[in-house]
Formats: structure tokens, C-alpha cells, sequence
């Protein structure tokens, strides 16, 4: 223990004064620490838009990775905080959220980001009309090919169901000719600009051709996944090194 003693009251010695300088940059360090967004995630397809935006956006957040096939998203402490024991998950501050559509606006929001458009309630129901859709019926029919090729090959579940997904095909080929034709002379999916709606729709079918996913007959669907992939965010989200949940916890910023 150090003691230190002013030799008379109102004065304060330069090694007295180090220390307390010392003690106050840590506990201002630390209180950062604690109060520093965290995003929850594992490699799959709903994190992958999310920490794509973070870091297209410039978010400082500690980016934990959730180890999925230890058990990590029904360990009691994450699942108080997403009880659908799914990711991704952001907490800040006392504001707990899960639901990629919900963290994406919450963070475009923060960073005032009119890739949610905040402040324009006709824009709003664009992007909410092709997050609709994605999540009713795009997501639904390109799902089999991104589960039965990415997710098998990226945990080591077994092969691609191949005769699955030759039942798949028509309800693909049906919701991508409404794309196709809703993209003929667009970049974006909305608002003639880059929104969250383009992270949402792209984030199973960026990887159409590893997936093999019928959508060679498409132009404008693959004219605008290449030109996401053009985003440096889009085409490389995942944090380089990672912390784990469950298990030692070895942080990871972003910003």
C-alpha cells in the first residue's frame, strides 16, 4: 500500500499527483469499457449484416463471437439476453436488442446514417416494404440453398441435400423474377441509394454462386450483388480475431 503525505495542507506533491492522475485515467477507462456496445455474433448470415453496417459505419463496439456449437447461444447468461437463443444480439447501455432489422436501424439511428431513414417517413415505408418482403418471401426461398451449402459446409453438418433443393428451384425462380424486375435500371433495392434493405436482401444470396442458387438468368439480381461486394463492409464483415462466448472473453473493437 502507498501512503503519501503532504507535507502541509494545500499542497500536493508531483508523485502524489502522478498517481492520482494514474488511478483517474483508469477508472475512466475502465467505466468505457463497461459502457461500450457490445454485438453479439456467430458466422451466419443475420450477423454478417449487421457487422457489415458496423463496420461500413464506423460503430466502436466489442464484437463477441457466440461459440454456436459449444453451446454458447443456450448459455443462461446470453440467453437472458436474447431468449430466442439466436444472434445477433447488441446491448448498450441498459438497451438490450435482438432482430437484425431492429440493430441496423437502432445503429444507423446513432450514427445518423440515412441508410435508415430516420427522418423520412415515405423512405421509411420503402425499406420496410422490401424488409417485408425479404423476410416473407426471399429469405424463405433462398434459404435451402444457403443452409444446404454454406451453413452445412461452414459447421461441419454433411453435405448439400441435393434432392431438397431441386424442390427449392421454383419458389427461388419465382421471387427472383419479382427482383430482377424491380432492380432493371436500379443500384439499390430503395430509395435509390444504399440502405439496410440491400444488406438485408443480400445477405443469404451474396453467396448465390458457392450456393448454387439459380440465379444466373438474373442480371440485375447479379449486377447488384457484385456491386455490394464492391463495398469493402459488405464483402469482408467478420471481425479478424475473435472473442468467445461461452469461455474466455478476449475483446475485439472495431471502429
Amino acid at each position: 500500500m502507498l501512503c503519501c503525505i503532504a507535507p502541509f495542507p494545500g499542497f500536493e506533491s508531483p508523485l502524489v499527483s502522478k498517481y492520482a492522475c494514474l488511478i483517474r485515467h483508469a477508472q475512466n477507462d475502465r467505466t468505457t469499457l463497461e459502457m461500450r456496445m457490445k454485438i453479439y455474433w456467430f458466422k451466419a448470415q443475420a450477423p454478417r449484416r449487421v457487422l457489415a453496417l458496423a463496420k461500413h459505419l464506423g460503430v466502436d463496439a466489442e464484437f463477441i463471437e457466440v461459440d454456436m456449437m459449444a453451446g454458447g447461444l443456450r448459455a443462461p447468461d446470453y440467453a437472458e439476453l436474447n431468449p430466442n437463443m439466436k444472434a445477433p444480439t447488441l446491448v448498450d447501455g441498459d438497451r438490450v436488442l435482438w432482430e437484425s432489422s431492429a440493430i441496423m436501424a437502432y445503429l444507423c439511428t446513432k450514427k445518423e446514417s440515412d441508410m435508415w431513414p430516420a427522418h423520412s417517413p415515405t423512405d421509411q415505408v420503402e425499406v420496410v416494404r422490401w424488409l417485408s418482403w425479404n423476410d416473407c418471401h426471399w429469405a424463405p426461398a433462398v434459404a435451402p440453398f444457403y443452409f444446404e451449402y454454406i451453413v452445412k459446409g461452414t459447421f461441419g453438418i454433411g453435405p448439400p441435400d441435393l434432392e431438397l433443393l431441386k424442390s427449392s428451384v421454383a419458389n427461388l425462380i419465382k421471387y427472383a423474377k419479382v427482383l430482377d424486375g424491380h432492380l432493371s435500371g436500379r443500384h439499390y433495392v430503395a430509395c435509390d441509394r444504399l440502405t439496410v434493405a440491400d444488406f438485408q436482401l443480400a445477405s443469404m444470396a451474396t453467396d448465390w454462386r458457392e450456393s448454387d442458387m439459380p440465379l444466373k438468368e438474373f442480371p440485375h439480381i447479379v449486377r447488384w450483388l457484385d456491386g455490394l461486394l464492391r463495398i469493402p463492409a459488405w464483402s469482408d464483415p467478420w471481425p479478424q480475431s475473435s472473442p468467445c462466448f461461452p469461455g474466455a472473453q478476449n475483446a475485439l473493437t472495431i471502429s
